[in-house]
């Protein structure tokens, strides 16, 4: 037997009191972290990624480079910069943030890393 969505929201609307309604909660923060898992198992240390549209500062976005260790969380990973990508940073006119030599050819973003659902997996050239 299959149920509904609007089966579920109407059994969530007819809980008695808040201790079953935060028991319905948990449940669903939890699904929801089993969720995002899956979907960003691929963001490994190693694979080659680009910074999705998503990301603010806006002049990080569509930026290539090397996926680094994740954080404990597994919500953040470090990023290092591929050669273009840094050279493309250093001359940006917007970047007043980050300082790269010119003698730098690979650039880590610094700071708690990239957020993981801020990254797209690349296939290598």
């Amino acid at each position: 037997m299959t149920v509904t969505m609007d089966e579920v929201l109407d059994f969530i609307g007819k809980l008695p009191n808040a201790v079953q309604v935060a028991k319905v909660q948990e449940a669903s923060a939890l699904r929801l972290s089993v969720i995002d898992k899956e979907a960003f198992a691929g963001i490994v240390a190693g694979r080659r990624a680009r910074i999705n549209d998503s990301l603010r500062p806006a002049l990080l976005r569509g930026l290539t480079g090397t996926v680094q260790e994740r954080n404990r969380t597994g919500s953040r990973a470090g990023f290092l910069l591929d050669e273009e990508s840094t050279r493309i940073l250093r001359r940006d006119p917007r970047n007043t943030k980050y300082r790269i030599p010119e003698d730098m050819t690979r650039f880590r973003i610094p700071g708690s890393g990239i957020p993981v659902p801020c990254l797209e997996v690349i296939e290598d050239d």
